[in-house]
C-alpha cells in the first residue's frame, strides 16, 4: 500500500473519530438539557427507595403490597413508566440516597421535620401521625417522660424519634436512651414484646398495624405533636419532578383516591380487642388444624387463598362445624337453608360440604358484583353480600348514589349500609329493612383475621430480622417457635 493511501486512511479515521466525539458530546448535552421528569419518562423507569414495613412496602401472599407501594404504582401509571423499587431498613441510607440523587423519590413513611427540610424537599403530606412510647402489659405504664428513666428505652438511628426525644430532654434532663443502628422500629417493637427492652418509640400508624400481631403491647403517650408523612425528593433547581408529584397528591386528595387507599390499609385494624386477638390465636392452634386441609383444597379449586376462606369461616362460626344461629343458619360457613338448597347441600354441618359450598357461594356473589368495580373493593362488597344478602347490598349502593357518593367505592358504600336500619332510608329501597351495621363490622373483622392468618402461617419477618441481626448463624433455621 503506498503512502497516499495510508495518509488517506489516517485522515478518514481521524475524521470519523472527531465525528463520533462530536455526536457523543451533542447527545450528552441533549441529555443534560432534559429535565429530571423528561429523563424519567425517556428511560421508562421511576426509581423509588422505600423500606420493608407494614406501613410502606412488604410482600403479601400475592406479591408486593403496602400504602407506599400503591401510591408509587399510581404515580408511575400517571407518568407512563415502571417503578424500580429498592429497599433498605437503614434510615441513613434512605436519606443519603435522596441527598445524593441516587434515587428519584424516597417513599418510605418519612416524617417531615425542620432538620430534614434543610437537606431535602418534601411533597405534600399524605398522612398525619404522632410518635408514641410503646410498652408491654404487665409492666407499669409510663405516664410522662420522667417515668422512662426506670427502664431501657431504645430507638432507631437517624429517625425523627431522636429529634423528639432531644426536645423532651430539655425539660427532662435525666431522660436517656440507646440508639440502635441495626434494627428498624418493627424490630425494636419485637424486643419490647419479648421483654428484652422496656420501651421504644413508634409512629402511631405503624403501631396500629403491628399491635394486632403483638396484642400485649400498648402505647403510653405521644412525644410529638401531630406530624405528616410525605415523599422526599432531593433539593434541586429542577422542579419538574417535584411539581408533578405535588400535582399528583393534589389530584388523589381531591378525587378521594388517597382516602380510599388509607381506608384500605388502616380503617379495619382497630376493630379487634385484646380478648378477640388472644381467642383467635388460641383457636388457630386448637381448631384450625382440624379443617385446614379442607380450606386448602377449597382454595385450590376456586383459586382463592385458603386463609381468606378460613377467615370468613372464623367470622361465621369460630370454626365450629355444629354452629347454629338463632336465625337458623348452620355450619362452618353458616349457610342458610335456601343457600344450601341452591348449592345442593344436604347436611350444612358437614365440614367438607359447608366449606366448599360457602366458597362457591362467595365466588358466585363476587361474579355478580359489576366488573368495573376494582379490587379490593369488589371483594369487600362480595363479603358484605355474603353477610346481608346481595339485594340489600344493591340497595345500599343505590342509596350511595342518591347521596351523591360513589356506589363503586367500598369507602362510600360502607357509610350507606347502616342507613338500611333507618326508616327514612329503607323505605326508599326495594328490599327494605336490614341491620346495615353488621356487614360493615363483618368485612372489617374478616380483613383482620385474614391478615393475622397470613402473619401466623408464614415466617415472622420481624422475628427473622432480629435473629439475623443478633444471631446470624441461625438465620437459616425455622425460628418461628412459639409465635402462635
Amino acid at each position: 500500500m503506498d503512502k497516499p493511501t495510508h495518509l488517506f486512511l489516517a485522515i478518514k479515521s481521524t475524521i470519523f473519530l472527531l465525528f463520533f466525539i462530536a455526536i457523543t458530546s451533542w447527545l450528552s448535552s441533549c441529555e443534560k438539557s432534559l429535565t429530571q421528569l423528561e429523563r424519567i419518562r425517556k428511560s421508562g423507569i421511576l426509581k423509588i427507595t422505600t423500606r420493608v414495613d407494614p406501613t410502606t412496602y412488604y410482600h403479601g401472599p400475592n406479591g408486593p403490597i403496602g400504602l407506599e407501594y400503591d401510591l408509587a404504582q399510581l404515580f408511575a401509571k400517571r407518568l407512563g413508566v415502571t417503578v424500580q423499587f429498592s429497599t433498605t431498613a437503614n434510615f441513613s441510607e434512605i436519606l443519603k440516597q435522596i441527598e445524593t440523587g441516587k434515587t428519584d423519590i424516597a417513599a418510605a413513611g418519612l416524617t417531615i421535620t425542620k432538620s430534614r427540610q434543610k437537606k431535602m424537599r418534601f411533597a405534600p403530606g399524605y398522612q398525619k401521625i404522632t410518635e408514641q412510647i410503646i410498652y408491654r402489659s404487665g409492666t407499669k405504664r409510663p405516664k410522662k417522660p420522667e417515668h422512662l428513666t426506670d427502664g431501657i428505652l431504645e430507638v432507631v438511628n437517624n429517625t425523627s424519634h431522636i429529634e423528639s426525644l432531644k426536645k423532651l430532654k430539655q425539660e427532662t434532663p435525666e431522660l436517656t436512651w440507646t440508639v440502635n443502628t441495626t434494627l428498624d422500629t418493627s424490630g425494636l417493637i419485637y424486643l419490647v414484646e419479648q421483654g428484652l427492652i422496656d420501651y421504644t418509640v413508634a409512629d402511631s400508624n405503624q403501631f396500629a398495624l403491628i399491635r394486632r400481631f403483638y396484642p400485649k403491647l400498648y402505647s403510653a403517650f405521644s412525644i410529638s405533636k401531630p406530624r405528616y408523612l410525605a415523599w422526599a425528593l432531593s433539593r434541586s433547581d429542577d422542579n419538574s419532578l417535584y411539581n408533578e408529584v405535588t400535582a399528583f397528591f393534589k389530584k388523589i386528595k381531591k378525587d378521594k383516591t388517597l382516602d380510599q387507599l388509607i381506608e384500605r390499609h388502616y380503617s379495619y385494624v382497630a376493630n379487634l380487642n385484646y380478648v378477640d386477638l388472644c381467642k383467635f390465636r388460641e383457636h388457630v392452634k386448637s381448631r384450625l388444624p382440624v379443617f385446614q386441609n379442607i380450606f386448602e383444597k377449597a382454595g385450590q379449586k376456586h383459586e382463592l387463598d385458603w386463609r381468606f376462606i378460613a377467615a370468613i369461616s372464623y367470622q361465621e362460626s369460630h370454626w365450629r362445624n355444629k354452629a347454629t344461629s338463632s336465625t337458623g343458619v348452620k355450619g362452618l360457613m353458616m349457610l342458610t337453608r335456601s343457600t344450601a338448597k341452591q348449592l345442593k347441600i344436604k347436611d350444612r354441618t358437614n365440614p367438607y360440604d359447608s366449606i366448599f359450598g360457602g366458597t362457591k357461594y362467595f365466588q358466585m356473589l363476587h361474579k355478580k358484583i359489576p366488573e368495573r368495580i376494582s379490587e379490593p373493593d369488589r371483594t369487600w362488597m362480595a363479603l358484605a353480600a355474603y353477610n346481608i344478602g346481595f339485594g340489600h347490598l344493591e340497595d345500599a349502593r343505590i342509596l350511595t348514589r342518591k347521596r351523591g357518593k360513589n356506589p363503586d367505592l367500598w369507602l362510600d358504600v360502607k357509610k350507606s349500609l347502616p342507613l338500611l336500619s333507618k326508616k327514612k332510608w329503607y323505605r326508599q329501597t326495594k328490599h327494605g329493612y336490614a341491620r346495615g351495621n353488621e356487614p360493615v363490622k363483618y368485612v372489617e373483622n374478616i380483613r383482620s383475621y385474614y391478615d393475622l392468618l397470613i402473619w401466623l402461617t408464614e415466617d415472622d419477618q420481624i422475628e427473622r430480622q432480629v435473629m439475623s441481626a443478633y444471631y446470624p448463624k441461625n438465620i437459616a433455621l425455622n425460628i418461628k417457635g412459639n409465635a402462635l
